[in-house]
């Protein structure tokens, strides 16, 4: 049975307009921090740099595998039917599912990672005065940029529509009814 709609990322038009938004996040973030916790001033250190980027590579990790969560307790989808990796080609890392989920499901893995790793990790750096974990809630929230359009695009389907997640591209098949075939019975 064929999708009722596809909903596809195109990462070369995205992918500019990502950057602009983590830009302007990073700036907003940094002048938000030193108005609310510190007055302006730029320090520089190997120990922040290094933070900054082992916390970079690790909230991604685990920004994937909050979809793998999401998937799991919103769509009860069966733990043997996810996927993780890195696509290098187009420079993403992706988690996925090969069974069906619900589109309120869906939305809600969809948005899982970014309450966790973005959200989460701004609010505590404020709250504890880290720089580092602020700027890091700026990246991940740009981060997060593809799955807010996609979420965006799920909110014009119905909630109980059917969505299958592409298991090699930024692509969502969507269907009206549980779609019934090989790759996802």
């Amino acid at each position: 049975m064929p999708p009722s709609h596809i909903i596809e990322l195109k990462m070369d038009e995205i992918a500019p307009k990502a950057l602009g938004f983590n830009v302007i996040l990073l700036f907003a973030f940094a002048a938000a921090y030193h108005f609310f916790n510190e007055s302006l001033s730029f320090r520089f250190s190997l120990t922040a740099i290094l933070s900054f980027l082992l916390g970079y590579v690790v909230l991604i990790v685990v920004h994937e595998l909050f979809h793998l969560i999401g998937f799991v307790l919103f769509g009860k989808v069966p733990i043997s039917s996810l996927n993780y990796g890195v696509n290098l080609k187009l420079g993403i890392a992706y988690a996925t599912t090969t069974k069906p989920v619900q589109n309120h499901a869906m939305k809600k893995a969809l948005l899982l990672p970014f309450w966790t790793t973005a959200f989460l990790p701004t609010v505590i750096g404020f709250l504890f005065d880290s720089q580092v974990l602020v700027l890091l809630g700026a990246m991940l929230t740009a981060g997060a940029f593809g799955d807010f359009i996609m979420y965006r695009e799920l909110r014009k389907e119905k909630s109980a529509a059917w969505v299958v997640d592409d298991p090699s591209l930024p692509r969502l098949h969507i269907y009206n009814q549980y779609p019934k075939n090989d790759s996802t019975d």
